[in-house]
């Protein structure tokens, strides 16, 4: 094991043994690396790394402490890496879009508030029936974000947040070439409102999978034409 793994793993120790816990700062550098039988820079090079995923938060002049851990934050690094995806892995993320999406609705009809059906509708009206594509799918990004929320379950909507960004660009790309995307879509925005409204899980969970469905089908039956005639 490289000496900065080994350090990682012993502070990522002290955190699931209790003996750090969010929010408490650690002891000085030199005190802590001699603690856990470290050199300083190795010590140096794993703070930094843990840094980066969010897991301590480096404040100059005050110390290095745990952050919350909460798993919004910590998925913050996941949503970064997921940033570097490749065109071709797109269908991939839809499909676990598939997987996670309609679970997290179904959850949402469960537990969803009137106040919050309300200002998701005041939310879907905010474009009306004729949108640009830009516009909707900004608006799908946030609708389907506040679902989430909704199912009042941290670790999967913000696992669902990270997974939104690869498939933009696919969402706007068909609006922009496949006719009736746009109508399409605001059909399917309203049906899972309605049901998430009716506090319809299984209604809330069908809609969702065919909205993510007809994107997924879209994008692979185009990809698959576009093999097609660069072959011929």
């Amino acid at each position: 094991m490289a000496v900065t793994d080994e350090a990682i793993e012993k502070i990522k120790e002290m955190i699931t043994q209790g003996r750090l816990r969010p929010g408490d700062r650690l002891p000085k550098e030199a005190d802590l690396a001699s603690e856990l039988g470290l050199s300083r820079s190795s010590l140096r090079e794993a703070v930094r790394a843990l840094s980066l995923i969010h897991v301590l938060d480096v404040r100059q002049g005050d110390g290095t402490y745990v952050t919350s851990l909460e798993p919004a934050r910590l998925l913050e690094a996941m949503s970064f890496v997921v940033d570097f995806h490749r065109d071709d892995t797109v269908l991939e993320f839809l499909e676990v879009r598939r997987i996670l999406e309609p679970a997290a609705t179904a959850m949402a009809a469960q537990r969803i508030t009137d106040e919050e059906v309300a200002e998701l509708r005041a939310h879907l009206e905010l474009i009306g029936n004729a949108p640009t594509v830009e516009d909707l799918v900004r608006n799908d990004l946030e609708f389907h974000s506040r679902i989430a929320s909704c199912s009042r379950n941290v670790v999967l909507g913000s696992l669902l947040d990270s997974l939104s960004g690869p498939t933009t660009r696919a969402r706007v790309w068909r609006g922009l070439t496949q006719e009736g995307a746009l109508t399409r879509t605001l059909m399917e925005h309203n049906a899972i409102l309605d049901a998430l409204a009716e506090r319809d899980t299984e209604g809330a969970r069908a809609w969702a999978t065919i909205h993510i469905l007809s994107i997924e089908q879209w994008l692979r039956k185009t990809l698959s034409e576009d093999r097609e005639q660069a072959e011929g």
